[in-house]
């Protein structure tokens, strides 16, 4: 769904603002944990604007009213609810009236410092990276378990006991194996997902580096030594979508925010992005959104 992200001109005509500390009162550390109904009187008086981090963010929503922007799509603020987003990701959370629940920022190296494997966050069905960000929709006796983790969480980053940040750590990986367990797919598939994961990691990582040369899954498949229909069905019954659908999602992103957050003009866009011809960008657009990168420009 398109939709029309509440930000100034001002802030349209320059690039995407991005965080890179996690946690901003203390900039040594890469966790950080706060309680969401902070964050309505201080937006209140400046305007939370699309931003993204360099780190990952976990909102659990006790109690809210508002909308949800992530990556031009939108999801209402309701509560019993929880929302993962990956680094890169650009998101803006307007809220009708204070919100209740908790921000959960970390960062990859926070991971890794608590012996937590990278591959982990990999095999989770929790974060995805572009065009998705569905919240995971929760009972209340669900939301009580996760409320009780972060409880545990900030009282533990609030406290000056030995081993602090790995009791951090633990707590943390336990909330996510618990939202994972909540939405992971059937057990009969078990055995496929373990087969894929290396495929889909391999295959993610690759579309980040090379998205702008290569467009076609074929090329991935053959960096990957596997056929074009191995990838795709692997990469569907991992995610939900193709591995063309996941390539075209992640090139329309880039071309959104590009078009959206900049004054570059369509050919500029689209030489950016790996197009020879600014036609050839203009239908893709066209073809992913339904609207042309003109019409598209229109809504902000």
């Amino acid at each position: 769904m398109e939709v029309t992200l509440n930000i100034d001109n001002n802030v349209r005509m320059t690039q995407i603002k991005t965080y890179q500390k996690v946690n901003r009162q203390d900039t040594s550390l890469s966790f950080a944990i706060s309680k969401m109904e902070t964050f309505f009187e201080r937006n209140k008086k400046k305007k939370n604007i699309p931003h993204r981090h360099n780190y990952y963010t976990v909102l659990l929503i006790n109690k809210a009213n508002g909308r949800h922007f992530v990556d031009f799509s939108e999801y209402q603020l309701t509560n019993n609810q929880v929302f993962f987003i990956s680094p890169g990701q650009v998101h803006q959370v307007i809220e009708n009236k204070q919100s209740f629940g908790y921000v959960l920022t970390f960062s990859a190296h926070f991971l890794v410092n608590n012996n937590i494997p990278l591959s982990f966050i990999d095999h989770l069905n929790l974060f995805n990276d572009y065009g998705n960000a569905t919240p995971l929709k929760l009972n209340k006796g669900q939301t009580d378990k996760l409320t009780n983790y972060c409880k545990e969480i900030l009282h533990f980053n609030n406290s000056d006991i030995k081993f602090k940040q790995q009791a951090i750590g633990a707590s943390l990986k336990l909330f996510l194996i618990y939202c994972n367990n909540l939405c992971t797919v059937p057990k009969e598939n078990t055995q496929l997902i373990q087969a894929g994961q290396s495929i889909l990691k391999n295959f993610k990582n690759a579309v980040e580096k090379h998205h702008i040369e290569w467009h076609s899954s074929s090329e991935y498949a053959n960096h990957l030594n596997i056929t074009p229909d191995h990838l795709n069905r692997t990469i569907k019954s991992l995610i939900g979508k193709t591995a063309k659908e996941y390539i075209q999602t992640r090139i329309s992103i880039a071309a959104k925010r590009l078009l959206y957050f900049t004054d570059l003009s369509t050919k500029e866009i689209a030489y950016q992005l790996g197009f020879s011809e600014a036609s050839n960008f203009s239908a893709f657009f066209k073809k992913c959104t339904q609207l042309s990168p003109s019409k598209f420009r229109e809504i902000r």
